[in-house]
């Protein structure tokens, strides 16, 4: 009877032995399988990594852009700004030639002839004068070749 018994032992020990290499077998299969996604995880993070860089490197650029046109526009502005008050400076001085001119046409004027009234000057708006000055700026600008 032992001899029985231990050869009931020695066929559940190898049973036992055939299920824990099959079971060995299919972790073995798993693992490769986590293995390969693995890889594949790691090649799809170092893609999303350089994507990001990419986009950090572009929206420093575009801010570095921004910050130069806010500059230029700024400096446009400025110039524009300056521009606008030597124009209104000149339109008044041309406002006061033309008053003076008036005066001294109206005073050489031969007295022979009957007094009339003196020819009203058209009064323009200031808004209206800066539109014409701008405008007379910006032809003679383009028949020198440059875009105003």
């Amino acid at each position: 009877m032992s001899h029985f018994l231990g050869i009931v032992i020695e066929s559940l020990v190898a049973v036992l032995l055939m299920l824990t290499i099959g079971y060995c077998m299919l972790l073995n299969k798993r693992l490769k399988r986590l293995k390969a996604d693995e890889h594949s995880l790691k090649a799809t993070i170092a893609e999303l990594i350089t994507a990001t860089e990419i986009a950090e490197r572009a929206i420093g650029g575009l801010k570095h852009t921004v910050r130069d046109v806010n500059e230029n526009l700024g400096s446009q502005l400025i110039a524009a700004t300056q521009m606008s008050a030597h124009l209104k400076q000149q339109l008044a001085e041309g406002d006061g030639v033309i008053r003076r001119l008036t005066k001294i046409a109206i005073a050489a004027r031969p007295s022979s002839e009957p007094d009339p009234a003196p020819a009203p000057v058209p009064k323009v708006s200031a808004a209206k004068a800066v539109a014409a000055a701008a405008q007379a700026f910006s032809e003679r600008r383009r028949a020198d070749g440059i875009a105003a």
